[in-house]
């Protein structure tokens, strides 16, 4: 696709475009347990006010990415899980990068200090957009899940990364844009 990509704030009048991309991240089964793309109003609810960003072609949503908060827990509250998901046409293009780098600065701006991703290891592009941003892999969970995925119903792996915002240049620090086991 030809046009330049730029990273906005979503729009509640993105959602639709928004919703499209997510349901067929969703279809993919390595993006996300979700069978289904909630009503904005469900998603609005479940996200930060903030760091709700889409990367925008004209007046198509290339791809979008937003924070959640891991917990309503206090001591959590500096702490996000992230989505990143990119349109099928824009994949390889470094749109979920430029997503993924405006996500992580948008959330210093926040006072979030530690962003969560959970990859499953099936999504080879996310793992690398994420490791190519400072990301680093902490470890692997095995999630039983009920939804319906067949063979990995059960015991499903997913691959935990971590990174907080705290000590960017010191990526041997353990609190450096370091992934730890959720």
């Amino acid at each position: 696709m030809n046009g330049e990509i730029l990273i906005e704030a979503m729009r509640p009048e993105d959602w639709d475009q928004v919703r499209k991309i997510y349901l067929r991240g969703i279809a993919t089964k390595n993006a996300t347990f979700e069978i289904s793309a909630p009503s904005f109003a469900v998603w609005d609810r479940a996200h930060f006010p903030f760091a709700r960003l889409v990367a925008r072609r004209g007046e198509t949503i290339a791809g979008w990415a937003a924070l959640s908060p891991v917990s309503e827990r206090c001591c959590y509250a500096g702490v996000g899980d992230l989505s990143v998901y990119v349109a099928a046409d824009s994949r390889g293009a470094g749109t979920g990068r430029k997503l993924l780098q405006a996500l992580i600065d948008e959330s210093e701006r926040h006072s979030i200090w530690t962003l969560r991703a959970g990859i499953f290891p099936e999504n080879v592009a996310s793992l690398a957009v994420h490791r190519s941003c400072g990301f680093r892999e902490v470890g692997t969970s095995c999630i039983g899940t009920r939804r319906p995925y067949g063979r990995r119903a059960l015991n499903t792996k997913s691959t935990q990364f971590y990174c907080s915002n705290r000590c960017r240049n010191s990526c041997d620090s353990i609190n450096a844009r370091t992934i730890s086991a959720a």
